[in-house]
This record gives C-alpha cells, structure tokens and sequence, in this order.
C-alpha cells in the first residue's frame, strides 16, 4: 500500500543538493510525485511529495535527517494523504505581470479569499526589466473556483481590481 510523506529542506544554496536528494529518495525505494525547489536569496528551498511503501517512507525519514544533519539543512517531514478532488472547483490559472511594489501578493491573494477562490499555487519573482532597467514584479497562481461562483462576473471583478493598482493580468481555464 502506497503511502505519503512530505518533506521540506531549507538550507544555504549550494550545486548538487537537488540531486543528492532525488538520489536519496530513489535509493530508499521511494518515488517523488510532486516538488517544488528554487534558491531564495542565498537559501535553497526543496519541498518534495514522496509516495511509498511503510518500509520506503521509514528509512527515506530517516536517511533525510542524517543527510539534513550533516548538511546543515533545516527540515521538515510530515506524513500526509493525498488531496481530495474537488469536483465542486474550477482550476484557473492566473498571470500577472507589473511594476514592482510592496503589497503585490497580499492585494491579490486577499482578492480571491474574499471570494472563497481556493488558491493550490503560487509563485513569484522580482527581476529588472530588461530595456528599461524598471524593477518588475511576476505572479503565477493556480486557483480553484467554485461552481458557485459565475466565471463571467469573477474575471470582470478582477480585471477591474487590477485596472485599479495597475497590474497586467490574465484569467484562463487551467489547460490540461
């Protein structure tokens, strides 16, 4: 019977830990499903969703934290289920392109909760545009609407949101 575990590293940006984690996990008979890794200033952050047996997960634990000791990495490991399907939900995906400015997340963030719009992902980066030198800010979320919700009404909601603090955006069905 297949099983879940989550594990999440923190620690200083540095080549090859990406592969000495994915090494570890198929060492041990584990299989990654999911992840997520990127540097964050001079940190590396790795989040890894690891599917197997009792046996597999026990000894990737524990194979996790001696790596993580030796390596200075603060860790996290959690057993999990896998995710409901939300039938009564709608995947979106957003796009959103502006001139960097404090705020950005929370504003957007706080708009969909308001409207009980369940966000699975996101991710964004700060970066200098590159003819103008201008400091740029870019937001990719993935949310999830539900059937509640009329799309037509959502989406002229939000681009009048983004009209009002000068944000570049798009809102379209999630391509499978």
């Amino acid at each position: 019977m297949k099983q879940l575990l989550t594990v999440s590293a923190l620690g200083v940006d540095r080549t090859g830990m990406v592969h000495d984690m994915a090494h570890l996990v198929a060492d041990c008979g584990g299989n990654i499903l999911e992840s997520r890794m990127t540097a964050l200033g001079g940190e590396f952050l790795l989040a890894l969703l690891i599917a197997g047996n009792w046996h597999a997960l026990a000894k990737i634990e524990t194979e996790v934290k001696k790596y993580a000791t030796s390596h200075d990495l603060l860790l996290h490991l959690k057993r999990t289920e896998p995710r409901a399907v939300r039938a009564d939900m709608l995947p979106y995906s957003v796009d959103i392109v502006c001139l960097d400015q404090p705020g950005i997340v929370a504003s957007v963030t706080g708009f969909f909760s308001s409207r009980g719009v369940d966000i699975s992902d996101l991710d964004s980066r700060s970066y200098t545009a590159n003819h103008t030198g201008a400091p740029m800010f870019s937001v990719r979320i993935i949310v999830n609407v539900p059937n509640r919700i009329h799309l037509g009404v959502l989406r002229e909601e939000f681009m009048d949101f983004c009209d009002q603090l000068n944000l570049d955006a798009i809102l379209e069905p999630v391509k499978s």
